[in-house]
């Protein structure tokens, strides 16, 4: 069966179950969302969490009586944080018939499955934060956490309300990492930060001390680190082992459970810029899910990227019931058209390019336990 029949008949099916004189074997017919995350590799943490919050969350769903009187189902496709792999998984995906997928974790994993889902008209959600996402204009795609560019607003004053004025920069050759890497040193300078130097490390490579041994001779006060978590334990262990006194501050992709594991004791005082923890989160609704999380895996989630992938879904759920339907032609306007959404995460809604607005950020200190603790700003600190 080629893609565009398959996807035309799941469709109507799915519409049909919703006219007058569906049959039996229509209103049957299951709901199908997706899942592109990397289920395995460096980011497995972060990818099975996002499968298993969409798991739980259809599964609490199902017991409602589903979507619309429809069952829902879950088709997980491994997209290892990858490009390659990331655009088999939309083509598996869309061959698949789902309404909507929830993902990818990277930046670049989402860039290349938006085309195949905005071909097909398969709702994309992602937590990819690069401002590339909603540079193209697909319709199909929503962001499920804030850009890359508020996240260097809020940095930058971060860096000034803190006193730092020498700054050094290091980031990945990934689209989300340099695109939030060259926001932050704009949004820095233009508050008169001299940012001594932009280095450049290759992801994995697991040796970053020959560029924090040039780093610490320029004697900046902060190291700043636009990556993943998986290399910024590495580079705060490192800083540490070479006597740097400078401070260490991540992007939100360094906020995760393994960074304090990877870091050791070396990860105590790190700063980390994200929107709220998991345990942070304010929300009776994000406290329910998070007790239920718990019940149902045994741990809590590793990141709130878990738990802002679930809105994504869970956004998609509300506007579907709202709406009585799953139709893309009617769905799609509908997301764009979300307006104070009361998330796990804090009440957002999406504009006119599937952009997220209403989202705070804070600044994390690690403890010498790996816990987080809110620093800045004030207001929001315990």
């Amino acid at each position: 069966m080629n893609q565009k029949f398959s996807r035309k008949l799941v469709y109507g099916l799915v519409a049909g179950a919703f006219g007058l004189g569906a049959g039996a074997a229509q209103a049957a017919t299951p709901i199908l969302i997706g899942v592109q995350a990397p289920i395995t590799g460096q980011y497995a943490n972060e990818g099975q969490g996002i499968a298993d919050a969409v798991k739980l969350l259809i599964k609490q769903q199902n017991a409602k009586g589903g979507l619309l009187g429809h069952k829902l189902e879950v088709k997980v496709c491994d997209d290892q944080g990858a490009a390659a792999p990331a655009a088999i998984c939309a083509r598996q995906l869309v061959n698949d018939g789902v309404l909507a997928v929830i993902g990818s974790y990277t930046s670049g994993a989402a860039l290349a499955a938006q085309p195949t889902y905005a071909r097909a008209n398969v709702i994309q959600t992602s937590d990819g934060t690069s401002d590339e996402l909603t540079a193209h204009g697909f319709k199909t795609f929503f962001r499920n956490a804030p850009p890359n560019s508020a996240e260097a607003v809020f940095t930058a004053g971060y860096f000034k309300a803190m006193g730092y004025k020498r700054v050094a920069v290091v980031t990945d050759h990934s689209s989300f990492s340099t695109g939030l890497a060259d926001a932050v040193v704009a949004d820095a300078k233009k508050g008169g930060i001299d940012i001594v130097d932009k280095a450049f490390i290759t992801a994995g490579s697991q040796n970053y001390t020959p560029v924090l041994t040039k780093l610490k001779a320029l004697n900046p006060q902060v190291v700043y680190f636009s990556g993943y978590y998986t290399d910024g334990g590495l580079i705060k262990a490192q800083m540490a082992q070479l006597g740097m006194k400078a401070k260490f501050v991540g992007g939100d992709a360094n906020q995760n459970v393994a960074f304090a594991k990877i870091a050791g004791s070396a990860a105590e005082g790190a700063t980390i810029i994200n929107v709220p923890a998991p345990q942070d989160l304010p929300y009776p609704v994000a406290k329910e899910f998070l007790a239920q999380f718990q019940t149902a895996y045994g741990h809590q989630p590793p990141s709130i990227f878990t738990l802002t992938n679930a809105d994504g879904l869970r956004a998609i759920l509300y506007t579907a019931e709202k709406i009585k339907s799953v139709e893309p032609a009617k769905l799609i306007p509908a997301l764009h058209e979300l307006h104070d959404f009361q998330g796990l995460t804090g009440t957002f809604s999406w504009n006119a390019v599937g952009e997220r607005t209403g989202s705070p950020y804070v600044a994390f200190e690690v403890s010498s336990s790996g816990a987080y603790k809110i620093t800045y700003p004030a207001a929001a600190a315990k």
